[in-house]
């Protein structure tokens, strides 16, 4: 497993729009490891594929707070939304340090498949039904600063791009694992070799 560099807001490879995946083979499980292992050391909760410069619709995420439920979801789909939406407050690995609210559905249903190529179906609400969105919206070539004013944003890609000039971007660090993370890196490894 690599902690792999992140892409930064405005970075233009962040607008190109994810492929399908045609087939979970080896690559594709060890891009899923990669990622997995990035978006814990960043520490994140969730981690698109395009945010790694890989551009394939897989994203990760683990919304639980001992970084022990790790969902993999390749060609993710969402199929229903809840009638009810709800505004968060919204960060991103790939626009560090900045937060604002974002309103999406409440409740959302997800098919996909798994980091060995099953089908998985589940309902998402709360946190996780947020996380699947904005990471599915990475996926579109979408990061949630487009839901904020043409003013906002070039505020945040000034700030970052300055940022960057400066050396001052974070990159996730080994260092930063958790024990829960670091048992499902283990586990996942485990599973898919």
């Amino acid at each position: 497993m690599a902690i792999l560099p992140l892409l930064h807001y405005p970075d233009p490879r962040l607008r190109t729009v994810a492929k399908s995946v045609v087939d979970v083979d080896a690559g594709i499980r060890r891009l899923v490891c990669d990622m997995a292992h990035t978006m814990y050391a960043a520490p994140g909760i969730g981690l698109a594929a395009t945010q790694v410069n890989a551009h394939v619709r897989v994203i990760v995420v683990d919304v639980s707070e001992t970084q022990d439920a790790l969902r993999v979801l390749i060609n993710p789909e969402i199929s229903a939304v809840g009638l009810d939406t709800k505004t968060h407050q919204e960060g991103c690995l790939s626009v560090p340090g900045i937060y604002d609210e974002v309103t999406r559905p409440d409740r959302i249903e997800v098919h996909a498949l798994d980091e060995e190529g099953r089908p998985v179906q589940f309902i998402a609400d709360g946190l996780l039904s947020v996380c699947i969105q904005h990471e599915l919206d990475h996926l579109n070539g979408k990061v949630f600063v487009d839901y904020l004013s043409r003013l906002k944003q070039g505020r945040i890609a000034n700030k970052l791009v300055k940022a960057e000039r400066d050396g001052a971007l974070p990159q996730p660090e080994e260092e930063g694992l958790s024990a829960g993370a670091l048992e499902t890196l283990s586990r996942l490894t485990a599973r898919i070799g």
